[in-house]
C-alpha cells in the first residue's frame, strides 16, 4: 500500500515546525493544514481520518470534509468536533478496518490517539518521533497509558514507522527502546528529585533535567506534573497536585 508523506506547516511546538499529513490509499490521515500539493492529494481520498485531534493534527479538516467520510474514534466523536468543527459521519474502534489500514488504540500522548497499521508500516501519530522524545503532558496526557502504547507498537515490530512529525522511522526497534528507556530514566529523575527533598514542579524540574530548558521550560513542568501522577498512582510519592513527598 503507497503512503504518500505531506509536511504542512503548522502552529505546532515540534521541533520540526511542521506536521505530516499523509495519503494511504483513500485514506487522507492528519489534514493539518492545506498545501497545493496536499490539494491535488486530496482528490483521491474518500475517506478523512486523524491520529489525534490536537490542533495542529486537525487544522485542515473541516476543508476536506466535505463528499468524504469522517471518521473519529468511538467514544471521542464529541471531542472531534469540538476541536475540527465537524460532526464525524462514522466512528472506529480497536482492530476495526478502515480502507485497508487497521486501527490500533494508542493512548497516553492524547486519550483519543490513535495509530493505523498497513500490516508492515504504522503511521503513529505523536506516539513517537525519528528525533528527540515526544511531549506527554497536560490535561490530556497519561505516562502509563504511553508507555503502554510504545510497548505495544514495539511488540508489533512494524517494518517502518511514519511518525507526525520529521521522518520515517526507518528502525523502529531501536528507537521504540530509545524512547521506552529515555521515559523511564526521566521517570527514575523525578523520583530521585523527589526524594531529596524537592517538592514543587519547578524544584523537581530543575532537579530531574540535566539540559538548558530555555523556551522550553513549560513543557518540562508539564511532563514533570504527568510523571508525579503516575508515580503517585503507583504508591511511589504522595502528591497533592502542588507539593510531592515521598
Amino acid at each position: 500500500m503507497d503512503i504518500d508523506r505531506f509536511s504542512v506547516p503548522t502552529p505546532t511546538r515540534a521541533p520540526t515546525g511542521s506536521t505530516n499529513a499523509y495519503l494511504v490509499g483513500e485514506i487522507l490521515l492528519d489534514p493539518a493544514a492545506r498545501t497545493d500539493a496536499l490539494d491535488a492529494a486530496a482528490e483521491r481520498a474518500t475517506h478523512v481520518a486523524v491520529t489525534h485531534t490536537h490542533p495542529d493534527h486537525v487544522g485542515a479538516l473541516a476543508h476536506y470534509a466535505d463528499s468524504r467520510t469522517v471518521w473519529a474514534l468511538s467514544g471521542h466523536a464529541d471531542r472531534f468536533e469540538s476541536a475540527t468543527g465537524v460532526s464525524p459521519d462514522e466512528t472506529f474502534s480497536e482492530g476495526d478496518r478502515l480502507a485497508g489500514l487497521t486501527v490500533l488504540e494508542t493512548p497516553g500522548h492524547a486519550p483519543d490517539h490513535v495509530a493505523f497499521s498497513t500490516g508492515t508500516a504504522v503511521l503513529c501519530g505523536d506516539l513517537a518521533m525519528a528525533e528527540g522524545s515526544v511531549f506527554v503532558g497536560g490535561e490530556d496526557a497519561d505516562m502509563a497509558a504511553y508507555l503502554d502504547s510504545l510497548h505495544r507498537l514495539h511488540e508489533l515490530d512494524p517494518r517502518t514507522i511514519y511518525p507526525g512529525h520529521g521522518d520515517p522511522i526507518e528502525v523502529p526497534q531501536r528507537r521504540l527502546d530509545w524512547l521506552i528507556d529515555h521515559r523511564l530514566e526521566r521517570e527514575r529523575r523525578v523520583l530521585r528529585a523527589v526524594e531529596a527533598g524537592n517538592e514543587t514542579i519547578a524544584a523537581i524540574r530543575d532537579a530531574a533535567y540535566e539540559k538548558d530548558l530555555a523556551g522550553v521550560e513549560d513543557l518540562a513542568a508539564l511532563t514533570v506534573e504527568a510523571h508525579l501522577k503516575q508515580l503517585a498512582s503507583e504508591g511511589e510519592i504522595e502528591w497533592d497536585g502542588e507539593r510531592a513527598r515521598p
